[in-house]
């Protein structure tokens, strides 16, 4: 029984990964909280399902934020920072309009999911890319409360 025991515990000290984190090397943590008033005329828009709304204030993410209404009163925030290089003067990604469910990156023209953040045009060259860089969001009367 002590050899099975001492058999187990070897294996499960082979199988941890001190390789905790599956960070995206390009992006920092930054640590933030922003309230939005969906009464708000520049919010408004978040009040109908589909709709997105960048948001370009300085203390939120790295480049902004876009956040979505994703139906039923959930809503997604992603970071506005395309996530497959680092930040610079063309990295800020854009959206064609309010109604857009994608955003670009001018750099390379890469494409982002608003609904769901996944890379729509991935390369398939062997190279590793990053989806965008979610933060969380909880909704609450008229208010979506944006954090990280």
């Amino acid at each position: 029984m002590k050899r099975i025991f001492s058999l187990i515990l070897f294996i499960l000290i082979l199988a941890c990964s001190n390789n905790t984190t599956n960070r995206n090397p390009y992006l920092q943590e930054v640590s933030f909280r922003f309230d939005l008033n969906l009464n708000l005329p520049q919010y408004n828009p978040l009040t109908t399902t589909g709709n997105s709304v960048f948001i370009s204030n300085s203390a939120v993410g790295t480049r902004g934020v876009f956040v979505t209404n994703v139906g039923f009163n959930t809503f997604r925030a992603f970071e506005a920072s395309c996530p497959n290089h680092a930040p610079n003067q063309c990295s800020t990604l854009a959206q064609k309009s309010t109604y857009a469910t994608n955003a670009n990156c001018p750099c390379e023209a890469y494409a982002y999911s608003l609904f769901t953040g996944q890379m729509t045009n991935r390369p398939q060259d062997g190279n590793r890319y990053y989806d965008l860089l979610e933060y969380r969001t909880q909704y609450s009367g008229n208010t979506v409360i944006i954090s990280n």
